[in-house]
């Protein structure tokens, strides 16, 4: 297996935890279950280890993709720069998630506060993730880039 194969693995598991944590965190705070907050920090914890090996292999993607038909040096820039603020964003919000776990043992007065703010991360990176997977998706997946349509679309 190359990069890219390892790259296309990993990608989309920070999406999908961002996601989960996200929704977790939202239904956690509305419902007041703690069981559901801890999912849902732990999910973003989990994202954002299953978020490097995919920063780790972008560029050895980019690589292998770079001289194919149709791929542009621009659209691997696009997906790089897009992932990179998304993954630094999730890297803020995961250790935001690791601080709302200590306050919420030691049953803190702001904890919902940070819990707040931890879902605004959370919503934020999943924002940020899925547009540098939508960008990443282009590098290879012409049919999806803007413009591209069916005969019978143009």
């Amino acid at each position: 297996m190359n990069q890219a194969h390892w790259h296309l693995i990993f990608n989309h598991a920070p999406i999908f935890g961002a996601l989960a944590g996200s929704l977790l965190l939202a239904i956690g705070l509305l419902q007041r279950q703690d069981a559901l907050l801890r999912a849902g920090l732990w999910a973003l914890v989990l994202a954002v280890a299953t978020g490097l090996p995919a920063q780790l292999t972008g560029s050895g993607a980019a690589q292998v993709v770079k001289n194919m038909p149709r791929v542009s040096q621009a659209l691997i820039q696009n997906h790089a720069q897009a992932a990179r603020a998304g993954y630094w964003v999730l890297v803020a919000t995961g250790t935001l998630a690791l601080l709302s776990m200590m306050q919420m043992q030691q049953r803190a007065a702001r904890v919902r506060l940070l819990l707040g703010l931890t879902l605004l991360g959370a919503v934020l990176s999943f924002g940020l993730l899925a547009r540098a997977g939508n960008l990443g998706g282009q590098i290879s997946h012409p049919e999806i880039r803007e413009g591209y349509g069916t005969p019978d679309e143009l």
